[in-house]
C-alpha cells in the first residue's frame, strides 16, 4: 500500500487496520524535523480514523505490512468521508447530540489540547532527540572537523574519541541553541547601505527582489537570446568598460553608496579598508564592482590583477566579492531568523507559502580556487573582514594555517599581503612563479566554514557550512566517488545561490574541463532526504529552476574560448550578465630588439576547420623547411596538449629528431631531453605551454629557431618563449594565426595591431622592435 502526501491536512481512513497488531514499519527514512506526521486519531471497532499533516511532492511511503483495506480522503469535506463509510456512520449515530454545556466543555478542551500543544513544541525545540542525533552523527558526509554547537550534539560527541572527524549532522533551518542566541543588535540591523529594507518598508533590497521573484516561462527561453546591448566605462580604467545585458544598472551608478549592504559590515569594512591601504580599497571602481556584485547578475573580469605579478595586487576585487559572499550569508540567516519568530506566534493551520526562504542545504556559497596557499588568502581575508561581533572566537585556525599555508605565510603581514623577504631573492624561476606555485601549492583541498552568532568555525561539514571554498580537482574527486558509492553524496552543492571562480585563468592552464563538470553538478535536485523543514524550501528549487537564480563570478587576469564558453553557455542567472571588456597595448616591447618575429596567417573557414586548417599549413608550409635544414635547434611550441600530441605523432611519422618537454613528463625524462636538445643530438624540441606553466625554464639552451604552432593564452609567456633565441645567430621567431586567433592575438601585438592583422589582405606581418 502506497500513501500520497497532499498540500493540506489529510484524514486518514484504515479499514480492519492490523487485525494481527503487528507495527507499521516504513521502509524510507523519516523526514528531519517532520517527525509527528499523525497529530490526532480515534479508533472504533474495525477502523481507526488518523489525522495527518502532508506536503506538496510526489514522494511515497511504503507500509509493511500491506492494509487490507484503507481510504484516504483530503479537506473538510468530512461529510463525504463519513457518507463513504457505513462503519463510521454507525459510529456517529451512536454518538449523542452535544448539548449547549458540551459544547463549552469542548472547547474549554481545545484551548488546554492547545496549550499542551505549544509546550511540547517548544519542548521539541529545545530538547533534541539523543537517538536521532546520533543516527545524524553516524551519517558520513566526508566533512572535516567537529561542528558540535547543540545541546544533543555535545552530548553525542562525547561518546566520540575524535571530535575533529565527525560531522554534526545539523540541518538547515533547525540552528543551535548558540545560533538562536541571536543578538538584539543582529535583529536590529535590517537597514542597509544605500536605503531601508524594514520590515515594513515597501522598498526591498536587491537580495529580497532577486529570491522572491517569480521566474515565468517567457523568462526562461529569453535566456538563449540574450544580447550585450549597452556599455559603461570602468571608472579609474581607461581601456576598459563593462557590457552587459538587459536594464542598464549602472547608468545611474552612485559612488558614494554600496546599495544592499548592511551598515554592520560596510562599517567595518570601511574600518578594515583605512588600516590596509592600497590605491582601489573603498575606491568608485571597488564600489562599481561591488554594484554590480549586489544586481546579483553573472560577472565575467577578466582583466582581474593577480597577486603574483610585480606591483601592487588588485585586492578591491576580492574584497568586494567578499564582502558580497558574507551579505548575502547574513542576509540568509537574518530572512530565515525573522520568519521563525512569525511562524512562532501562527497556529499551526496558518498558510505558511510566504515563508519558504530556505534551500534543500544549508551552504550558499562556493568559491573555487586553483591551489592551497591561494585559499590561504582568501579566508584570511574573509575572516578579517567578518565584523568583530561574528568573529569572537575563530576556530581551528592553527590546524588552518598548517593544512592551507606554508613557511613563507609564517611572516605574512595581517592584512595577507607577503613581505619582501617571503622567498628568496636569487631563484632559478621567475618571481611570480615563485609566489604562486614556490609556497602550497595542493590542488586538491576543500574547506566548509559556518559563522554562529559569534564563532567562524573552519572545516565544519559540508552539509552544515555557510561558505564551500574547494579546488575543482577535489570536488570532481566527490562527484565521482558518489558514482561508484552511492552512501556519499555531494547534497552539499544542491542550494549554491552564489558561486565565484577566482583565479580562472590559473584553473585554464590545470583544467577547465574539471570546472565545467562542477558547475554543470551545482543546483541539482539532492539524492537523498532534505535536511531542512520541507515546508520553508523555495518554490523554485522543488521546480528545479534554481540555476536561473545562481548567480556566477568568474575573475581572471584573461579570458579564454573555455571560459567564455562556460560564461555564455553554463551561466543562466534570469537577472542577465555583465563582462568587462578591455583593449590590450600588447608585449612586443619585451622581446629583445635583435630578434625577428613574423606572423603568418593561414585562412580558415570555420571554426570547426581551424584546428585542421593549422596542421594542414604546418606540415605543407612549415615542416619541409625545418626539414630540409642541416640546422638543428628547432622549438616548436603549441598552446594545448591535443595539439602537442598530434605533432608528435605526425613527428613520429617522418622519422624526425625530436625530443619532447611535455606537462606529464617525469623530471628526469626533461631534464634528459633538454640535454639531448642543447647538445645537438635533437634537432626539434616540442613542447606546450601548461609544461612551461609549472617549470617555467629561465634558459634553455640551444634554441636558433622558434615556431609558434599557436600562441600562448598567458601573454607573459611569449617574451619569455621568444628570449630564448638570445645568443644565436639570425634569430627567427615564426608565428601562426588565423583570424579566430584575435583574443590571444591582442594580448601578445595589441588590440590595435591585432584587428589590423585579421583584417588586411596581406597574410605576413614582421615585427622588429
Amino acid at each position: 500500500m502506497k500513501l500520497q502526501k497532499y498540500p493540506c491536512n489529510l484524514l486518514l481512513l484504515f479499514s480492519s487496520l492490523y487485525p494481527d497488531k503487528r507495527e507499521v514499519e516504513f521502509s524510507t527514512p523519516e523526514l528531519v524535523r517532520w517527525n509527528f506526521v499523525v497529530y490526532e486519531s480515534f479508533s472504533m471497532e474495525d477502523d481507526v480514523v488518523l489525522f495527518a499533516k502532508g506536503f506538496a511532492g510526489a514522494q511515497q511511503v511504503h507500509i509493511d505490512p500491506p492494509l487490507t483495506s484503507s481510504t484516504c480522503h483530503t479537506g473538510n469535506s468530512n461529510e463525504k468521508l463519513f457518507e463513504s463509510n457505513p462503519n463510521i456512520m454507525k459510529k456517529r449515530q451512536l454518538v449523542a447530540p452535544t448539548s449547549e454545556s458540551n459544547l463549552k466543555r469542548i472547547k474549554k478542551e481545545d484551548k488546554g489540547i492547545k496549550k499542551k500543544k505549544e509546550g511540547r513544541r517548544v519542548e521539541k525545540e529545545t530538547n533534541v532527540d539523543i537517538i536521532k542525533s546520533l543516527n545524524l552523527l553516524e551519517d558520513d558526509h566526508d566533512g572535516e572537523g567537529s561542528d558540535i554547537d547543540s545541546p544533543i550534539s555535545n552530548v553525542a560527541g562525547s561518546l566520540q574519541q575524535n571530535s575533529d572527524d565527525n560531522d554534526s549532522g545539523l540541518i538547515e533551518g533547525s540552528e543551535t541553541e548558540e545560533d538562536n542566541e541571536f543578538s538584539h543588535s543582529d535583529q536590529e540591523d535590517i537597514r542597509t547601505n544605500g536605503g531601508a529594507t524594514s520590515e515594513d518598508s515597501v522598498d526591498l533590497s536587491s537580495f529580497d527582489l532577486h529570491l522572491q521573484h517569480n521566474l515565468s516561462k517567457e523568462e526562461i527561453d529569453n535566456q538563449k537570446n540574450l544580447k550585450f546591448s549597452w556599455d559603461v566605462p570602468v571608472i579609474g580604467v581607461s581601456n576598459c568598460t563593462w557590457r552587459g545585458t538587459g536594464q542598464n544598472i549602472l547608468k545611474d551608478f552612485n559612488i558614494n553608496s554600496c546599495p544592499g549592504l548592511k551598515e554592520k559590515l560596510y562599517e567595518h569594512w570601511m574600518d578594515v579598508s583605512k588600516t590596509s591601504g592600497g590605491k582601489d580599497i573603498n575606491s568608485p571602481k571597488q564600489k562599481m564592482f561591488f554594484s554590480l556584485c549586489s544586481s546579483y547578475r553573472d560577472i565575467l573580469h577578466c582583466n582581474k590583477r593577480p597577486f603574483y605579478l610585480k606591483g601592487l595586487e588588485d585586492t578591491s576585487i576580492m574584497d568586494a566579492y567578499i564582502m558580497h559572499s558574507l551579505n548575502h550569508v547574513f542576509k540568509t540567516r537574518d530572512c530565515v531568523k525573522k520568519n521563525d519568530s512569525k511562524l512562532a506566534r501562527l497556529d499551526e493551520c496558518a498558510d505558511i507559502e510566504r515563508f519558504r526562504d530556505q534551500g534543500f542545504t544549508r551552504p550558499k556559497v562556493l568559491i573555487l580556487l586553483p591551489f592551497a596557499n591561494v585559499a590561504y588568502r582568501v579566508v584570511k581575508r574573509l575572516i578579517q573582514l567578518t565584523p568583530l561581533a561574528y568573529k569572537v572566537n575563530v576556530e581551528h585556525m592553527d590546524r588552518f594555517s598548517a593544512k592551507f599555508g606554508g613557511e613563507e605565510d609564517k611572516g605574512d603581514k595581517e592584512n595577507g599581503e607577503e613581505l619582501e623577504n617571503a622567498y628568496p631573492q636569487v631563484s632559478s624561476k621567475p618571481y611570480d612563479h615563485n609566489l604562486l606555485l614556490g609556497g602550497n601549492n595542493e590542488d586538491d583541498f576543500m574547506i566548509g566554514i559556518k559563522f554562529t552568532r559569534k564563532t567562524v568555525k573552519l572545516f565544519s561539514d559540508f552539509h552544515t557550512s555557510d561558505f564551500i571554498i574547494a579546488s575543482p580537482l577535489c570536488l570532481l574527486n566527490k562527484i565521482e566517488e558518489t558514482e561508484c558509492n552511492k552512501e556519499k553524496d555531494v547534497d552539499f552543492l544542491s542550494s549554491i545561490e552564489v558561486l565565484i571562480i577566482d583565479h580562472a585563468d590559473v584553473m585554464a592552464m590545470q583544467n577547465w574541463s574539471h570546472v565545467h563538470t562542477v558547475i554543470e553538478h551545482l543546483n541539482r535536485l539532492p539524492s537523498t532526504l532534505p535536511r531542512t523543514d520541507v515546508m520553508r524550501i523555495r518554490r523554485w528549487y522543488l521546480d528545479e529552476q534554481a540555476r536561473f537564480y545562481r548567480q556566477t563570478i568568474i575573475l581572471g587576469f584573461y579570458s579564454n574560448p573555455d571560459i567564455n564558453t562556460s560564461f555564455n553557455q553554463q551561466c543562466s542567472n534570469y537577472e542577465g550578465k555583465v563582462k568587462l571588456k578591455c583593449k590590450y597595448k600588447g608585449v612586443m616591447q619585451k622581446v629583445l630588439p635583435k630578434i625577428q618575429q613574423v606572423y603568418v596567417r593561414f585562412n580558415v573557414k570555420s571554426i570547426v576547420d581551424a584546428d585542421d586548417e593549422r596542421f594542414n599549413y604546418f606540415v605543407t608550409k612549415v615542416f619541409p623547411r625545418i626539414n630540409d635544414s642541416d640546422q638543428g635547434g628547432t622549438m616548436i611550441f603549441a598552446s594545448s596538449y591535443l595539439e602537442f600530441i598530434r605533432i608528435r605523432n605526425f613527428l613520429k611519422s617522418q622519422n624526425a629528431s625530436f625530443c619532447l618537454f611535455g606537462e606529464y613528463m617525469a623530471k628526469k625524462d626533461i631534464f634528459s631531453a633538454r640535454r639531448l636538445f642543447t647538445e645537438g643530438k635533437r634537432k626539434i624540441m616540442l613542447c606546450t605551454e601548461r609544461a612551461h606553466f609549472y617549470h617555467r625554464f629561465k634558459n634553455i639552451r640551444g634554441v636558433k629557431n622558434l615556431i609558434m604552432y599557436s600562441h600562448p593564452e598567458r601573454k607573459e609567456f611569449y617574451p619569455e618563449i621568444a628570449n630564448l633565441l638570445d645568443g644565436s645567430e639570425n634569430p627567427l621567431c615564426t608565428a601562426l594565426f588565423s583570424r579566430l586567433d584575435r583574443s590571444r592575438l591582442e594580448r601578445i601585438v595589441g588590440t590595435t595591431w591585432a584587428n589590423r592583422m585579421v583584417s588586411s589582405t596581406k597574410p605576413v606581418f614582421v615585427f622588429c622592435y
